[in-house]
């Protein structure tokens, strides 16, 4: 049985939920180590002074932020000090409707599931409101000192915690690629074809047409 990576409250009002967060994915990629070709020696990485070329113990490394004119240093206690600190709270602060979400703010998703028999009511009841609703409920949470913006939604008949990337994480496509073409000029009988052939390669039901809003204003 899988365990949870992440253990809190889901709370949202007056109503308090424990549950347990669990991967809902499974990468397959297959991970090669590095050998000496001809044998079967493993390849080690070292830390290495690149102006001495001599070999760095892992305690005398510090990060630096480069600030254009010189390194900032900054000591593993400091980091430790700035970083959020540990919750257990997953707090719904408000809900959207799921069409208002672009999916370009959908990042990494995980299953929700009730930390005992005793909540199994209350976390029904939440999916099923969530599910005829139409809404996600957002929220914040820290995990493993990172704090992550996240959508709770109805799938399936469970919860389902994605997590979101923040406003200023998505890149403006217009900024970042110089060769995007504006809108090209198309006759009726020319866009006509192109939908015939999307419908002819469509799988499964039809989705209701309607334009998807370009940005989600909950997450600035």
């Amino acid at each position: 049985m899988a365990r949870p990576v992440w253990a809190g409250v889901l709370s949202f009002g007056l109503v308090s939920l424990p549950v347990g967060l669990y991967t809902a994915t499974d990468s397959h990629t297959i991970h090669f180590h590095q050998l000496q070709r001809g044998t079967s020696d493993r390849i080690r990485n070292r830390r290495v002074n690149e102006r001495t070329g001599k070999e760095v113990d892992l305690s005398d490394i510090v990060k630096g932020y480069d600030d254009g004119d010189e390194y900032v240093l900054v000591e593993p206690e400091e980091l430790d000090d700035i970083a959020p600190g540990r919750s257990r709270a997953l707090d719904i602060t408000g809900f959207v409707d799921l069409e208002d979400v672009d999916p370009i703010f959908f990042d990494k998703t995980y299953y929700l599931a009730p930390k005992g028999k005793e909540y199994a009511k209350v976390y029904s009841l939440l999916e099923q409101a969530l599910d005829k609703a139409g809404k996600a409920g957002i929220a914040t949470f820290v995990m493993r000192q990172h704090e992550y913006l996240v959508a709770v939604k109805a799938e399936n008949q469970l919860l389902a915690c994605h997590t979101l990337h923040w406003a200023d994480e998505i890149r403006d496509p217009r900024k970042e690629i110089g060769s995007l073409p504006g809108r090209a000029k198309s006759s009726a009988k020319e866009v006509r074809m192109a939908e015939q052939l999307i419908d002819a390669l469509s799988a499964g039901p039809r989705r209701r047409s309607g334009s998807r809003p370009a940005a989600m204003t909950c997450a600035s």
